[in-house]
C-alpha cells in the first residue's frame, strides 16, 4: 500500500535556531558590519537579507493557494505551457509571409506581425496566405493598430473562421504612444479610446481575442526599476480598465481584452518574483470591480527579454542574456515569450539569431521540461519573499500615482518620467564605477575586439528626446559609444603594464588595469614581471605605448611611481593602479594619475582619449 502520510526529511538532524545561525555569520564576521556586509540594498526601495527561514513566511497572506486559484499568484493555469513567440517586420507583405512560414515550420506557435506602414485587404491576404489562423496565435503591432484590427476583423468574419478558436492579440496601445512621443494617437485625442471600446463589443463572442497590449516593457527599456516597471504597468492596465468601463463596458468586458507586456532583465530571482506579484496585484485590482466572472481577474502576460541589457560589443553574451531571462519568465510562469535575438542592438536579425534565440525557448521545453511544471519557485522561503517586497513597493507607487489622478494625469504631470529617469541616472551612475556590470562592455572585454565597420554609430548613440517622453536606450551604450570613437579614431592607443616590485600584487593589478584599459578601445600589454624599474621602462619606451601603468604593490609605490616618472620623462602618460597610502606625496610629485575599484571608469577613461587626441 502506498504511504499517503508526508513525511519531513533531515528528522534525524536537530534543529538550528535563527539565534543559532547569527552566532555564527556575527563570530565568522570578526566585528564587519553586518547590514553592510550581507544585506542587498536594492534599487526596488527594499532590503534583501543575507538567508531566510520558514518563519519569515509567517506574515505572507499569499500562500497557500494553488496555480489558477485567485489571487493567481501560483499561475493562471495549472500548466506551464507558454507560446513560443517570435516577430515578423512588415515592409512587403510577400517577404514576410515567406519569413512567418518558415517560423511556424520551426518552432513558432505565436507570431507577431509588426507593421511599418498601413496595408490594404489584399496585402492582409497575401500576408496571412498558407498561416491558419486557428493553429497558432497571432499578434498584429505596429502603426495603425486600430485600423488593422478592424481589417484582421473583417476577414475572420468573411471567412467564417470559428471564433471559439482563434487567439487574436492587437497590441493598441495609446498610452503606450503618450510615453513615446507625449501624445495618445495621431490627431484623434482621447477619441481612440471610443474606437477601442467599440472593437471590444465587436469581438464579444470570440473568447481569445485581446484588444489592447500595455507595454510595460517600454519603463524598463527607459531604464526603470523592476518596482517602477510592475506599479507604472499596473496603473495604466487600470487607466484602461476605468476608460473603457467609462466607454459603458463591464469590468468583465473590459479586463478580459488586456494583455501585458514585461520585459525580463538577468536579475534572475527577482523577475520571477516580478510576475508572481504582478498576477496577485492586478487580480485584487479587477476584483475590486466585483466581476461577474473570476476568470476577469487572470492577468494575461506577454514577457520579452531585455532590449536594456544587450551589447553591441562582444554580442554573443546577448545569447546567455537571453537564456537566463527567458528561464526567470518560463518558471514564473507567462502566456507568451519572446527572447530577442542575440544582433537586435546593432543590425537586423538574420536567421541565424533568430534561430538562436528561439531554440533557447525549445530546449527549455524539450530538453530541460519546463513547462512540464508550475511554479517550481512557490514555497521557497527566498522567492516569497521577494514576491511579497515587491508587491508591497508596487502596490505603495501605484496608490501614489491614483492619488494623483491616475496613470494618465500623473504622466502628464511629468511624475512617472520623473522616477524613471531617476532610476535610470542612478544605474548609469552604477555603471560608469562598476557597481553594476555588463559583461564585455565596463568589465572584461574582449581585448582584440574591434568594431565591425557595418556597425552604425547610430547603434550606440543614445537618444535623448526633449519632452516629457520615456527615453530608452541600453545601459552599455555610454562605454560602446567611447569604445566606437576609439576604434574610428584611425589611432591604435596602447597601454603598457610595468610590473615590478611584489609579484603577486603586481599581477593582480595588472589584470584589473588591462581590463579597465580596454574597456575604451585601447590596446593592452601585459607583462608577468620585470626585475627593475630601468628595465620596465626601458620595455614601455620600446613599445611606443601612449600610458603606462605602474603595477605593485602599495608599499612599493613610494619608490617606484617616482623613479617610473623620472625615466619616462614625460613621453607616456603615468599612471598609478591602485589607492596607496602614499598618494598624498606621489602627488606633490606631480603624480596625479590613479585608477582602482572606486574610480568613475567611464569618465576616467574619457579624460584618457581626451588627452591622446581622441
Amino acid at each position: 500500500m502506498a504511504n499517503n502520510k508526508r513525511e519531513k526529511l533531515f528528522t534525524e538532524f536537530p534543529e538550528v535556531s535563527t539565534e543559532k545561525w547569527e552566532e555564527v555569520i556575527t563570530a565568522d564576521l570578526k566585528g564587519a558590519d553586518y547590514e553592510r556586509k550581507l544585506v542587498w540594498r536594492t534599487g526596488e526601495g527594499f532590503n534583501v537579507r543575507p538567508y531566510y527561514r520558514a518563519e519569515n513566511l509567517a506574515d505572507i497572506a499569499h500562500l497557500g493557494v494553488e496555480a489558477g486559484e485567485f489571487p493567481y499568484v501560483r499561475g493562471v493555469r495549472r500548466d506551464n505551457r507558454w507560446c513560443i513567440h517570435q516577430t515578423v517586420e512588415v515592409a512587403c507583405p510577400a517577404t514576410a509571409n515567406a519569413e512567418a512560414l518558415r517560423l511556424l515550420d520551426a518552432g513558432v506557435d505565436s507570431l507577431e506581425f509588426r507593421m511599418t506602414r498601413e496595408l490594404t485587404a489584399a496585402e492582409l491576404d497575401t500576408l496571412l496566405a498558407g498561416i491558419h489562423l486557428t493553429a497558432i496565435e497571432l499578434t498584429l503591432s505596429g502603426v495603425k493598430g486600430a485600423a488593422h484590427a478592424e481589417l484582421l476583423l473583417d476577414k475572420v468574419e468573411r471567412e467564417g473562421i470559428a471564433k471559439d478558436e482563434l487567439r487574436l492579440n492587437f497590441c493598441i496601445d495609446p498610452l503606450g504612444n503618450l510615453a513615446l512621443n507625449g501624445a495618445f494617437c495621431s490627431g484623434n485625442g482621447e477619441k481612440c479610446f471610443e474606437r477601442i471600446a467599440q472593437i471590444v463589443r465587436r469581438v464579444e463572442e470570440y473568447k481569445h481575442i485581446r484588444v489592447v497590449t500595455v507595454s510595460g516593457n517600454l519603463f524598463s527599456d527607459s531604464g526603470s526599476t523592476i518596482v517602477e516597471e510592475l506599479a507604472f504597468t499596473l496603473a495604466a492596465g487600470h487607466d484602461y480598465l476605468v476608460r473603457l468601463m467609462e466607454a459603458g463596458l463591464s469590468a468583465d468586458q473590459a479586463a478580459r481584452r488586456l494583455r501585458f507586456s514585461f520585459s525580463v532583465t538577468s536579475n534572475y530571482f527577482m523577475e520571477m518574483a516580478k510576475f508572481r506579484a504582478a498576477r496577485m496585484l492586478w487580480a485584487n485590482i479587477v476584483d475590486s470591480y466585483k466581476p461577474e466572472c473570476p476568470c476577469s481577474a487572470k492577468m494575461f502576460v506577454h514577457a520579452v527579454t531585455s532590449a536594456w541589457n544587450q551589447s553591441v560589443y562582444d554580442p554573443y553574451v546577448n545569447m546567455l542574456r537571453g537564456t537566463t531571462e527567458a528561464m526567470s519568465a518560463s518558471i514564473a510562469g507567462v502566456h507568451s515569450l519572446e527572447v530577442r535575438p542575440f544582433d537586435d542592438a546593432y543590425a537586423t536579425p538574420d536567421e541565424f539569431s533568430k534561430r538562436i534565440a528561439r531554440n533557447v525557448e525549445l530546449l527549455l521545453k524539450h530538453e530541460a521540461h519546463f513547462d512540464q511544471v508550475v511554479d517550481p519557485a512557490g514555497g521557497s522561503y527566498y522567492i516569497e519573499n521577494l514576491t511579497q517586497s515587491i508587491a508591497a513597493e508596487a502596490w505603495k507607487l501605484f496608490l501614489e500615482v491614483e492619488e494623483k489622478g491616475g496613470y494618465t494625469e500623473a504622466f502628464k504631470a511629468g511624475f512617472i518620467v520623473e522616477r524613471v529617469d531617476a532610476s535610470a541616472a542612478a544605474k548609469d551612475k552604477n555603471i560608469a564605477t562598476r557597481r553594476q556590470i555588463i559583461l564585455g562592455a565596463n568589465q572584461f572585454p574582449n581585448f582584440t575586439e574591434v568594431a565591425d565597420e557595418k556597425l552604425a554609430a547610430e547603434a550606440v548613440e543614445r537618444k535623448r528626446p526633449e519632452g516629457n517622453v520615456l527615453k530608452p536606450y541600453r545601459g552599455a551604450m555610454a562605454f560602446e559609444k567611447m569604445r566606437l570613437e576609439t576604434d574610428r579614431s584611425g589611432k591604435t592607443p596602447k597601454a603598457f603594464m610595468l610590473t615590478c616590485g611584489s609579484l603577486a600584487m603586481a599581477r593582480a593589478r595588472a589584470q584589473f588595469s588591462c581590463n579597465f584599459f580596454a574597456c575604451a578601445g585601447i590596446r593592452v600589454q601585459d607583462n608577468t614581471f620585470f626585475k627593475s624599474v630601468e628595465e620596465g621602462v626601458e620595455a614601455a619606451l620600446a613599445s611606443k605605448a601612449e600610458i603606462v601603468v605602474v603595477c605593485a604593490s602599495d608599499d612599493d609605490y613610494a619608490e617606484a611611481a617616482p623613479k617610473v616618472k623620472e625615466l619616462l620623462a614625460g613621453r607616456a602618460i603615468l599612471v598609478v593602479a591602485g589607492a596607496p597610502a602614499c598618494t598624498p606625496e606621489l602627488e606633490a610629485q606631480g603624480i596625479t594619475n590613479f585608477i582602482n575599484v572606486k574610480s568613475n571608469v567611464l569618465e576616467t577613461l574619457k579624460s584618457y582619449l581626451r588627452e591622446l587626441g581622441i
